[in-house]
């Protein structure tokens, strides 16, 4: 069911993704092009009075940023920073500059700054052009003295002072660019970031592609389940032994998501991917009396309104080496970062 959100000749170079690198290179050659139009000052980027952490990936699909943007906005909080974070609102209606809040709609503003409002309490405005969304977040929250991006590697129009890439080796497939693989750009491009993450493991053939620039590991960490219509109620993994589970997925990579249900011992009766962002209705949550249906926290900021005694979602955490901010920390100057 992932291919509902990866082309099938994403996953390897076969024939049907050998037809499509024609395309592919013009679209390396236009974003090759486009990034030394930038650097050169050809096309000029915009600076925003605060420094800017992107906190982005090279290819298409879900690699963890969301739960990175978190730990990120967390772990600043507690080095005495006021962060505050942009995001383009993907699955949303808005592009002029809008102010997220908790209780926002996710279908006019997305799911994902939905989500990562309640999560991280942070001043979060959304806009197509991120450049206006800082400029929107500041004149409203003065006190805000670092942003952070959420995806917008490619905005290159936003200047940054700092860039995080989140890799997930699971998705890069065939490693071939738009639209033969996933790749949005190469993987030299990660030797102009400041710090990579690592979501799972890492194969010494990819490992030995990667440039010398700080790295660290992550995973996600299940936290307990939380009851959709009723958020206050938890349940440990230990009190769905012996129910009849589904899981549904509507996120970049919703095999993650299963296989993390799976490695908590859980037994899938079945499990549905739907496309990213996707929209849900009740008949997308339906099951059969008696039986449970396990959701991602990203897809549960869409569904409340549809919620049922028998669905639970379940939250994840990113575990990251606090003494990765360090790394980050030395590539931004100013006041703000002494």
């Amino acid at each position: 069911m992932a291919t509902l959100n990866r082309p099938v000749w994403w996953s390897k170079r076969a024939w049907n993704a050998i037809l499509w690198l024609p395309l592919a290179g013009l679209f390396f050659g236009v974003s090759a092009l486009r990034r030394l139009a930038y650097r050169t000052g050809w096309l000029r980027a915009e600076s925003l009075p605060v420094p800017v952490i992107v906190v982005g990936n090279i290819a298409a699909g879900g690699s963890g940023k969301t739960p990175v943007v978190i730990w990120l906005a967390a772990a600043l909080r507690a080095r005495g920073f006021s962060p505050g974070i942009l995001s383009r609102g993907y699955g949303g209606q808005v592009q002029a500059p809008t102010a997220v809040q908790t209780d926002s709609d996710p279908q006019i503003v997305g799911d994902e700054p939905v989500l990562l409002a309640r999560r991280t309490a942070c001043p979060l405005w959304i806009a197509r052009d991120r450049v206006a969304a800082g400029r929107a977040l500041l004149a409203v929250h003065p006190e805000v003295n670092v942003l952070i991006t959420d995806d917008g590697l490619q905005h290159y129009r936003l200047a940054r002072s700092a860039e995080i890439v989140v890799l997930d080796e699971t998705i890069l497939g065939n490693a071939w660019p738009l639209p033969a693989g996933p790749l949005r750009e190469p993987i030299s491009r990660l030797a102009n970031v400041q710090l990579l993450i690592c979501n799972g493991v890492v194969s010494p053939r990819l490992q030995g592609l990667l440039p010398p620039v700080p790295q660290v590991s992550m995973h996600l960490r299940a936290q307990q389940f939380y009851r959709l219509n009723a958020p206050m109620e938890r349940r440990d993994v230990t009190d769905f032994t012996g129910l009849r589970l589904h899981a549904l997925a509507g996120i970049g990579h919703p095999e993650r998501f299963f296989a993390s249900l799976r490695g908590l011992g859980l037994r899938l009766e079945s499990t549905r991917a739907l496309p990213d962002h996707h929209a849900f209705s009740h008949e997308d949550l339906r099951v059969p009396a008696g039986e449970v249906l396990l959701l991602t926290e990203k897809d549960a900021v869409k569904c409340a309104s549809l919620a049922s005694a028998d669905v639970w979602v379940l939250p994840v955490e990113a575990c990251i080496d606090d003494a990765a901010l360090d790394h980050l920390l030395e590539s931004l100057h100013g006041p703000e970062t002494a």
